[in-house]
């Protein structure tokens, strides 16, 4: 007998944009109940990519083949009657809707042609979310009131009420915890053990050698790799097909315990709590030093983050700067005292995306360029622009909307506006989210260096080996209680890992 062809053929694909050839004659080949992984950095094709097999762009040219016959994929209704199903990284949910109104968003079950049968939706999407592993999820629940990795597993319910064959999942574990991610892919074997191919985009190597079967790598708006093993083919070799150079996995040296100095802490922090979200914490930092906070999703960690910051107010205890207390729950008395926070949801907390590069830079010292009631867009062009090409800034022209940055370029956007400041205390959360392989690497040696020229640094991280790389010292949290403290050379992954499953206070 023949062979069954490939559930899925993209050939030739080309995208232009004005002034840009998003994609140059790519290649894509997805057999049915395989996971097969997409990967390159930020600008290298991949979101055109699946929005063509969504139906959400028409390429200029090129061929896509669906079970053995040519088809146009002409907008995403079209895609999503054949079988394929996107879910991106960015959410499309609608939060004044419920879970089940959000699963048949489109395809509601009717009476009479209109009227909503509601009661069979919701039990509908209860059967689909106890399906996903999370039958605790209510279905009448508005989908705003949801955790972050709650509505992704709406928006896999939402694929999964369709007949769905293929399903592409744009960075689906960013805001998983180690727990979440684990139940991802049980989510994802169940698919592919029955013949549903997934294509599967992440950041994290690791990830693609637990869950994909061949990988294809795309760079510049082409496919430099297509169809490899994504167990046995060796990272280095990935990460060179991606980046067009060797990157070296290592984190700028960091100063020996002991060898930061005894100058007085500028970030103090004192019996610091919130009921119900963290038990009191005590901590100090000083000019230099990097602190990492590390603890699953839901520990208390970015909460203490925004408690210092001022954007939520403490139950109980005090923050100080050089020794002075701040006004809880005040932001504008934190970013005074010098305290700046690059959030964890850049684009939605931190960044004006239809804005230039300038204004975002410049946006916390406007009063800066104040002159006789007039703002001097020249000095505030100039001021920004040096902020930036310190950080190395790419591409380099302050008058580019922030949304048409990389993830890695405009996280540096962030922190260009608060070095513009005079920040003194810099608090980090999920850095690196969403930035590719190659930025990543940079962004640690700004992170660093900054460090190096005195900036005091409080850093949150979901991935471990980023809060071991990159602190001087840690704090390990769970369930909002802070049960190990130790200098990052004394740790390593594994003992963080059992320290936030078990929990046992130690010092």
């Amino acid at each position: 007998m023949a062979p069954e062809p490939p559930l899925l053929t993209m050939s030739g694909i080309t995208k232009s944009f004005p002034g840009v050839r998003a994609l140059d004659g790519v290649d894509l080949e997805v057999q049915a109940g395989e996971v097969h992984c997409l990967l390159g950095q930020n600008g290298a094709g991949k979101s055109t990519l699946i929005k063509v097999l969504a139906g959400a762009h028409q390429p200029d040219d090129g061929t896509i083949t669906w079970s053995g016959e040519t088809v146009q994929l002409s907008s995403p209704i079209t895609a999503m009657r054949l079988g394929i199903a996107t879910i991106y990284q960015e959410l499309d949910l609608v939060e004044g809707l419920s879970v089940a109104e959000n699963v048949f968003l489109g395809h509601e079950p009717t009476s009479a042609g209109f009227l909503v049968r509601t009661r069979e939706a919701r039990t509908m999407a209860a059967s689909l979310l106890k399906r996903l592993g999370h039958p605790e999820i209510d279905p009448a629940r508005l989908v705003g009131d949801l955790s972050a990795a709650h509505q992704q597993i709406v928006s896999m319910a939402r694929a999964l009420s369709h007949d769905v064959r293929l399903i592409v999942m744009d960075e689906p574990s960013a805001a998983l915890d180690p727990d979440e991610v684990d139940n991802l892919f049980r989510i994802v074997d169940g698919l592919t053990a029955d013949g549903v191919a997934v294509v599967y985009i992440s950041h994290r190597l690791e990830e693609i050698r637990r869950i994909g079967d061949r990988v294809t790598v795309l760079k510049d708006g082409r496919a430099v790799a297509v169809g490899l093993a994504a167990v046995s083919t060796p990272t280095r070799d990935i990460v060179a097909m991606m980046t067009g150079r060797n990157v070296e996995y290592v984190f700028p040296q960091r100063p020996a315990p002991g060898t930061r100095g005894t100058a007085a802490p500028v970030l103090t922090v004192e019996g610091l709590y919130r009921k119900g979200e963290f038990e009191p914490v005590d901590l100090e930092l000083r000019p230099g030093e990097i602190v990492g906070l590390a603890g699953l999703v839901g520990s208390g960690r970015s909460e203490i983050l925004e408690t210092v910051y001022g954007a939520r107010k403490p139950t109980a205890g005090r923050v100080l700067v050089d020794g002075t207390p701040l006004r809880p729950g005040s932001v504008r008395a934190a970013v005074a005292a010098g305290i700046g926070l690059a959030p964890e949801e850049r684009k939605a907390q931190a960044l004006l995306l239809t804005e230039s590069v300038t204004r975002n830079v410049s946006v916390s010292s406007l009063s800066r360029f104040a002159r006789a009631g007039w703002l001097d867009r020249g000095a505030e062009r100039e001021a920004a622009r040096t902020a930036t090409r310190e950080l190395s800034l790419r591409p380099d022209n302050p008058d580019a909307a922030v949304r048409t940055l990389s993830g890695g370029n405009q996280q540096k956007a962030v922190l260009a506006r608060w070095l513009l400041r005079g920040c003194r205390v810099l608090l980090l959360d999920e850095p690196t989210r969403g930035v590719d392989v190659g930025a990543r690497a940079e962004l640690y040696a700004v992170i660093r260096r900054l460090a190096d020229e005195g900036l005091a640094v409080l850093l949150v991280s979901s991935e471990v080996p980023e809060v071991l790389g990159l602190a001087d010292r840690v704090l390990v949290l769970r369930e909002g209680r802070v049960v190990h403290t130790a200098d990052a050379g004394e740790l390593d992954e594994h003992r963080v890992l059992d320290l936030v499953m078990e929990g046992s206070p130690t010092s």
